[in-house]
């Protein structure tokens, strides 16, 4: 689990070894199975040292490989992270547990169990010093958020479109051509809807033309076609209705001048302000006063 040193460390071991001894024993359970000492015994085999064991008479051989290596100098916090989230995994202890137990902060031994938990090949580059655990990190998170996204347009085939979601599960169409298709078919009957609303408006408005829906029906226009119509009717009815607005505020705001002229017909003054007024401003003017 715990990385050996590099070549270049393992010479500088096996020179200390050779010039200084062994200061520390390699450590061996009871049917001689190494539990500490890999990079010794390397060293010592570099070096032409025999060796010095010890057998661990302990109950805990785990204890004892973690307090042993995992705070080695040469190990990255991220490092440590890593191998302790491995140990967890195989021990069933707690992160919490851990993480108190090995000074290691919570929030860093979560990230080494998430990058453990979806890229095993990520997390093992960390154990070994090829990647950091903050990169590891982040690439199975951007992982998790490409494979969530990619989920959610299946589930939205799934409940929009099933025959697409079916094709795409059969690999007949990528997802991407499915999710592009359902976008299209979604699009065709907002425009198709919109033509609907847009009919029923205008024979609400008393329009008496076919509507544009039963042209597309005909054959006549097609829905795109039919779709620009209903854009131009909206547009002009919109002016249409400011326009009339406008207007009738304007006549609103000199009623005065209206009710003047009713209470005073037939007068050179009523004659005066008539005669100066165009061809539709008297038939207004008529109209308006006939009815007081």
């Amino acid at each position: 689990m715990f990385p050996l040193l590099s070549q270049e460390e393992l010479l500088d071991l096996a020179e200390s070894i050779k010039t200084e001894g062994q200061h520390k024993d390699i450590v061996l359970d009871a049917n001689g199975v190494l539990l500490d000492g890999r990079n010794r015994l390397a060293a010592c085999e570099i070096a032409g040292v025999e060796p010095r064991f010890t057998t661990y008479t302990g109950n805990n051989p785990t204890a004892l490989i973690f307090s042993n290596n995992v705070f080695r100098r040469h190990i990255s916090k991220g490092q440590q992270a890593v191998i302790t989230a491995m140990a967890c995994s195989v021990s069933g202890h707690s992160l919490r547990d851990l993480a108190k137990f090995h000074g290691l902060s919570r929030s860093r031994l979560s990230a080494a169990n998430v990058v453990l938990k979806y890229s095993r090949e990520l997390a093992e580059q960390v154990r070994i010093g090829a990647l950091s655990l903050d990169n590891a990190y982040n690439a199975v998170s951007e992982g998790k958020a490409r494979a969530a996204a990619l989920q959610e347009k299946y589930d939205r085939l799934r409940e929009l479109a099933p025959d697409l979601a079916e094709q795409v599960t059969e690999s007949q169409i990528t997802l991407a051509d499915a999710t592009a298709t359902l976008n299209e078919r979604l699009e065709m009957e907002q425009l198709r809807q919109y033509v609907i609303d847009t009919d029923a408006i205008r024979q609400a408005d008393g329009d008496t033309t076919p509507p544009l829906a039963e042209l597309v029906e005909r054959g006549d226009i097609t829905w795109p076609e039919a779709h620009q119509r209903a854009e131009e009717f909206t547009v002009h009815r919109r002016d249409t209705i400011q326009r009339s607005r406008q207007a009738l505020r304007l006549i609103a705001e000199n009623w005065t001048a209206i009710q003047d002229l009713a209470a005073r017909p037939g007068t050179r003054y009523a004659q005066e302000v008539i005669d100066g007024l165009t061809t539709e401003a008297r038939a207004l003017v008529k109209e308006l006063t006939s009815h007081r």
